[in-house]
């Protein structure tokens, strides 16, 4: 097969793509190619998806549906029919990767969908895995099962890891303007790989194999995790000396150079952070390491929703109320500002805490208007309409996700008792306690 033939198909948006996982992920990366003029098919298990993609409507709150009409009327559709991935040149895999309940890797997404396509695979396609995921998945799991049709990789077909790099809600880079890590299998996978991605995002970053690229977002997610697990620990030593922290990180981050500020917050969420170092502990072990400092953040994370409620208890003990029959609202479900993805959010803990502690739960959210099945915890909830008389009914208002459509004005005016996570509030009084 012809490298440079397969290039110019991406140059002069010949090639068909195939996006596999119509999620966070795979949306934003379907919209842009439609954008720049590729024909695009996308592929997923949830029928309820194809058809509110193929109508042109979207069920992602930041990705507007007139957005998705115009891919639509653009070409783009979408299917649950696996066998049509012969039609595309490239096959772009973006499905999650969880934990199983042991906290360890569970990579049937990953493979459920590679078994899906190899009996497809055809001479020409590049095959690109997205999803994030610990080094070494894709030549030890993905390859071995693309092998099976007896084609060659690196002639005959091609494979290269590029993690996603989606932040969803983030107005200032998208999938256009958020550099790109590609590995590939071999250096003609990685051509080809490279030549296609620059086809739709400003920078593209080579690394000298899918392990690097794979460890790559591993090291990003993890620095993120490890910095976070710093500042929410000094939180509490801060906390326990009645000193502001987020006043002491807002000064920290006046000096020009040697220190990034991260904030505190009720735990980790999302679908990247609180998971992917769990990853790397996990590979690490088959090579006899261990990652103290990376599992040591992860614990002090994890932890923080057991703060939360601890805080809440000492703050309705102010009031000479128990956290037994009180009647306690969650402002924000979502696991940061103004999405809603509340996949892994911290406040589903600090739910199931309270709730078993006796407390009525209710919850606000303008972006998540009822609770969604989840394995963490579920109660079949509706957000609450915000008004001062609402809020005035409740014992304890807790401030989990920072959304900016909240009016912090009329929440701290109405409420009885505010426990605020996200430093929202500046000062401290007898109604608003720092978490």
């Amino acid at each position: 097969m012809d490298v440079n033939s397969q290039i110019e198909r991406y140059k002069n948006k010949k090639a068909v793509i195939g996006v596999l996982g119509l999620g966070y992920v795979g949306l934003p990366l379907i919209l842009r190619f439609v954008e720049v003029g590729f024909k695009v098919i996308g592929f997923d298990i949830d029928q309820s998806k194809i058809d509110k993609l193929n109508k042109g409507e979207s069920y992602i709150a930041h990705i507007p549906s007139d957005k998705i009409l115009q891919a639509t009327q653009a070409g783009f559709k979408a299917t649950a029919n696996f066998s049509t991935t012969t039609e595309c040149d490239a096959l772009i895999i973006c499905v999650p990767t969880p934990l199983n309940k042991y906290r360890e890797p569970d990579l049937s997404f990953v493979e459920k969908t590679t078994q899906q396509i190899a009996p497809y695979l055809r001479k020409g396609q590049l095959v690109s895995l997205e999803s994030t995921t610990y080094p070494g998945t894709t030549d030890e799991l993905v390859l071995p099962i693309l092998n099976q049709k007896g084609l060659n990789v690196g002639s005959d077909f091609f494979l290269v890891f590029s993690p996603e790099r989606e932040d969803p809600g983030n107005a200032h880079f998208g999938t256009k303007t958020t550099p790109k890590v590609c590995g590939g299998i071999t250096p003609e996978c990685l051509a080809i790989g490279k030549a296609m991605y620059e086809q739709i995002i400003d920078k593209v970053v080579p690394v000298s194999s899918t392990r690097a690229a794979e460890m790559t977002k591993l090291l990003e997610n993890i620095h993120r995790s490890v910095n976070i697990g710093l500042v929410n620990e000094m939180k509490i030593v801060a906390d326990k000396m009645g000193i502001d922290i987020h006043e002491v990180i807002r000064a920290a981050a006046t000096k020009p150079f040697g220190f990034t500020p991260y904030f505190p917050g009720p735990g980790l969420g999302g679908h990247c952070i609180p998971i992917d170092p769990f990853y790397l502990t996990w590979k690490a072990r088959e090579y006899g390491v261990n990652t103290k400092f990376i599992e040591l953040a992860g614990e002090i994370n994890t932890s923080m929703p057991n703060w939360v409620v601890s805080k809440v208890g000492y703050a309705l003990n102010g009031q000479k109320k128990s956290v037994k029959d009180s009647k306690v609202l969650i402002l924000g479900i979502a696991y940061k500002k103004n999405i809603d993805d509340c996949r892994e959010s911290p406040a589903f803990e600090v739910m199931k805490q309270l709730s078993q502690l006796g407390a009525k739960i209710s919850y606000s959210d303008p972006f998540i208007p009822e609770i969604p099945h989840n394995e963490h915890f579920y109660l079949p909830l509706k957000s609450v309409a915000l008004s001062p008389s609402s809020l005035a009914g409740f014992d304890c208002v807790i401030l989990i996700t920072d959304h900016q459509k909240f009016d912090y004005e009329m929440i701290k005016q109405s409420s009885q008792l505010i426990v605020d996570t996200r430093g929202i509030y500046g000062s401290i009084s007898d109604k608003i306690i720092k978490a």
